[in-house]
């Protein structure tokens, strides 16, 4: 915004421009330079004045990381912003017109390139050390019309209900420790999670390789929906790579039915906090055992988290009274043998499509139809003995390892850290940092430009927390670039100076905090050393 100056002629007006935001998100690339390593593979500039393809990568990055817009409002978000003290770029040339022509010359070749250059780039500055590694899926959902041609874009089950639109399928392996993505592949909205696991494990076990070396024995750690058999036996076949996933309750009767009695106290800091708390039996609980599966003895563990069942089962009777409301208004429509309720077959279809829509099982009821004085009746009765079977999963989790050689904390704690997998991906769908949903992308090429830049600003987000917190700021990336956002930058414009001073506002105390860690502090409106 600008400022008129008051009457004393001292001051011409002031241009408040953002800066604290762009000047980190500059700062991280910097140790990792994405321009210069999509410019070593794609090639450079079309004319010495104008951004490199590279340029046109790490100017989508960087906006990603501070408020997602779309091509088309790019110039005019920049030109709002000091992006030209931070990197200086000639704002008619991010129009979207130019970002397409300079996307064009990236091929699905030069983004794998530029991804393992990317990764192996980080590995090298984050000295990545973890030997466990997280594993999953994904999928984002674009408005992309029918007609139009792609080989990505394909309807399928989408994460947020919306299977009537086209989808795009995103796998991603994160280290543990280091919460950094290290590998990730776009594919197909319609292929199901156990298959895009076979077709991918090969490459994801040279991605784990590559982060930490050949000689270290190595854990994935992934859900449920991947452990086919053929799966299993692919990592099975590795003497280096072990696995822990959870298992369906479904088909473990005989493990959920165990009584919790017999579950110890998992040694986790979340049930330190509790037992300091005084709540001793909110704490997280486990049972070891083993067990055939995937044809070979595995390590088996069931948790109990006595929170989680209780929220399940107020949600659950919440869900079965809605079911029997809908089960008495359907045996009123048969008994008065009203339209449309004197088709048995469509009857009970009524009935199963409620059960889905409440996402509770088909057969927690028995239902009876039946003809009585040449009219159709219909009976209903609770099956006990399946509401029973029902209510022991809540709260419970079932782990299959062959990692026998570690303690059940351990593997309890490990599938824990899905929630960093599943953190990058809620991540990779904020309305502002990251945002790689909705796609507004029509081919193929472009959307994988696209996640390119929404992968690289995901771990760049993270780098910056990791550099906070080695500081000592215990804050996430999306707080510190919203501390940062309120950090301005002043041009100055004296009446008898041709060129005006840039002068930066006086941080907050956090916003002191961020820049301390990048080694920098304002002093009298400049931005130096400490």
């Amino acid at each position: 915004m600008e400022m008129a100056a008051g009457t004393d002629g001292e001051i011409k007006k002031l241009q408040v421009q953002e800066y604290g935001s762009l000047l980190v998100g500059d700062l991280i690339d910097k140790e990792i330079n994405i321009a210069a390593i999509v410019d070593d593979v794609v090639g450079g500039k079309d004319s010495q004045d104008g951004p490199s393809v590279g340029d046109y990568f790490f100017y989508t990055i960087l906006n990603r990381m501070i408020g997602a817009k779309s091509k088309r409002a790019l110039p005019e978000w920049y030109k709002s912003t000091a992006i030209q003290h931070v990197r200086p770029v000639r704002l008619e040339a991010l129009s979207s017109r130019h970002y397409w022509r300079a996307w064009e010359k990236v091929s699905e070749a030069h983004i794998k390139e530029i991804a393992e250059r990317f990764f192996a780039k980080l590995v090298e500055q984050e000295n990545v050390s973890s030997d466990c590694f997280l594993f999953d899926t994904t999928n984002y959902y674009t408005y992309m019309a029918s007609s139009t041609e792609s080989d990505l874009a394909k309807r399928g089950k989408n994460k947020e209900g919306k299977n009537w639109l086209r989808q795009v399928g995103l796998a991603l392996l994160v280290s543990s420790d280091e919460q950094l993505p290290l590998y990730y592949q776009e594919y197909e909205g319609n292929r199901h999670d156990s298959k895009v696991f076979k077709d991918l494990l090969e490459d994801v076990v040279k991605a784990m390789h590559k982060r930490v070396g050949p000689q270290t024995s190595l854990t994935i750690a992934f859900d449920k929906g991947m452990n086919a058999f053929d799966n299993i036996a692919i990592l099975d076949g590795y003497d280096d790579i072990h696995f822990i996933t959870s298992y369906s309750t479904a088909y473990a009767e005989e493990l959920i039915k165990m009584k919790t009695d017999q579950f110890i106290v998992v040694d986790t800091e979340i049930n330190k906090r509790l037992a300091a708390n005084g709540k001793e039996d909110d704490q997280l609980l486990a049972w070891r055992t083993t067990g055939e599966y995937w044809g070979a003895e595995r390590t088996v563990v069931v948790t109990y988290n006595p929170r989680t069942a209780t929220k399940q089962r107020y949600n659950f009777e919440i869900k079965l009274l809605k079911l029997q409301q809908h089960l008495f208004e359907m045996q009123s429509n048969v008994q008065a043998n009203r339209s449309h309720w004197r088709d048995k077959v469509q009857i009970m279809k009524r009935y199963e499509e409620l059960c889905g829509t409440l996402h509770i099982p088909k057969n927690l009821y028995t239902v009876e139809l039946y003809k009585k004085d040449k009219k159709l009746r219909m009976n209903f009765r609770k099956n006990h003995h399946r509401l029973k079977t029902y209510i022991a999963r809540f709260g419970k989790n079932i782990l299959i390892t062959d990692r026998h050689d570690w303690s059940t904390d351990d593997i309890v704690k490990l599938s824990l850290d899905r929630y960093k997998v599943e953190k990058a991906f809620r991540q990779t769908k904020d309305d502002d940092l990251v945002s790689l949903m909705p796609l507004y992308h029509w081919t193929d090429s472009k959307i994988r430009c696209h996640i390119l830049c929404c992968v690289v600003a995901l771990a760049y987000l993270r780098l910056i927390e990791r550099k906070l917190s080695n500081s000592g700021v215990e804050i996430s990336a999306k707080t510190a670039m919203e501390t940062m956002h309120t950090l301005h930058s002043c041009l100055v414009f004296h009446p008898r100076k041709r060129n005006p001073q840039r002068l930066i506002e006086d941080p907050t105390k956090s916003q002191a905090q961020i820049l301390k860690a990048f080694g920098l502090k304002v002093s009298s409106g400049v931005l130096q050393g400490c």
